[in-house]
């Protein structure tokens, strides 16, 4: 299978000057240490490479000192460090070397953006580039692959999502391995990680309950009492799961009427197979009924991709009046409006809902589906 380029890697390129740290986020296995690897051979520049899981790494950067860090770095002006979110006080670390070496490069992967943010954030503040990286984009793959396999391709990847390593593998039972041992040694490590976190049961019922109302609001008080923990804790629970990348959530959208909709939120996972896995349902689409749900989410996600890996700045929202007018997503891009509803079959009746046309003249609203969506996507 031909090597797929990610997306950010050039920016990353650009990115890596003397005395600054870029910084990779997302899921693990999403491919960091590849694209990181592919970066280097462009770059063609020898790095010391360290890995905050190593206890060896941890220990070696565990003397907050320039001295010590200009040993360790010897004659090396490019340095790499993975999983660096398993660093104690990695911000300040990083900090201390970008100001005090001259000339040195940094390169720091992470899988937890909480702690990413926690530890790097307030002591880099300009002198770092963030980037995010998700599971394969369908950018990605079309650089790879013809129209016609993309489309074929379809439903596998509303049923297994995107992650790379699936490339690789022959049969959709180690697919189906590959992804419950995605979430349970690795997704789920994560969030029971935090602050000691011992309700691994009601963690895992509130990703089922989340992934059965895809695209649907929640109500956190209603959750908390089908879960008997508290609305607090289910939010501070969904908010970790967009931490650690497995969901995003939007929120809802209003500017000029009193019965639209904005105090709930609408959750998505931000892969169709870590989705499927949560709920142990891997049939194929003529088997499901929930169709329209994984498209949903496969769209939303990829559209996330896409906007990200553009450097396009946007603020996203849904749209849901109390009288049930609806539309899935609801974009705000340079001031201007755009307005999104995802229809599965492309024959379905599309109109656009006349209380948002009557209150958002100017916004535009386009139907999504399997004719029209790689428009939208790549």
């Amino acid at each position: 299978m031909a090597l797929i380029t990610r997306s950010i890697e050039n920016k990353i390129i650009q990115k890596l000057k003397p005395n600054k740290v870029v910084i990779i986020v997302g899921a693990r296995r999403v491919g960091k240490t590849e694209l990181v690897k592919q970066v280097l051979k462009q770059i063609k520049e020898k790095p010391l490479i360290l890995n905050g899981d190593d206890v060896d790494t941890i220990n070696a950067l565990n003397i907050k000192s320039t001295a010590n860090y200009k040993r360790l770095l010897g004659n090396i002006k490019l340095l790499v460090i993975d999983e660096a979110q398993e660093v104690p006080d990695i911000g300040s670390k990083l900090k201390l070397m970008v100001d005090t070496i001259p000339r040195l490069k940094i390169i720091a992967t992470g899988s937890s953006v909480f702690d990413l943010n926690n530890k790097m954030g307030e002591p880099l503040v300009g002198r770092k580039t963030t980037f995010n990286l998700f599971p394969l984009a369908q950018t990605e793959l079309s650089k790879t692959e013809t129209y016609l396999q993309t489309k074929s391709r379809l439903e596998d990847r509303l049923i297994f999502g995107s992650y790379p390593e699936l490339e690789h593998l022959d049969n959709n039972q180690e697919r189906i391995e590959y992804l419950k041992e995605q979430v349970n040694s690795y997704l789920l490590k994560d969030i029971l990680a935090y602050e000691g976190i011992q309700k691994r049961e009601k963690i895992v019922a509130l990703l089922q309950i989340v992934a059965f109302r895809v695209g649907s609001e929640l109500s956190l008080e209603g959750i908390g009492n089908e879960l008997q923990i508290s609305k607090n804790t289910v939010e501070k629970y969904l908010d970790l799961f967009s931490k650690v990348f497995i969901t995003t959530k939007l929120t809802g959208f209003s500017r000029n009427l009193d019965n639209e909709i904005t105090k709930k939120n609408k959750w998505y996972f931000m892969d169709n197979g870590i989705r499927n896995a949560v709920i142990n349902n891997f049939n194929l689409l003529n088997q499901r009924d929930d169709k329209g749900i994984l498209w949903e989410n496969y769209i939303n996600s990829e559209r996330i991709k896409y906007l990200n890996y553009q450097s396009i700045h946007y603020n996203e929202f849904f749209w849901r009046t109390h009288n049930k007018q609806e539309l899935d997503r609801i974009e705000e891009i340079n001031g201007k409006l755009f307005g999104f509803e995802f229809k599965w079959n492309p024959n379905a009746k599309s109109k656009v809902p006349p209380t948002f046309e009557k209150a958002y003249p100017k916004a535009k609203v386009q139907f999504i589906n399997p004719d029209n969506y790689l428009d939208f996507i790549t």
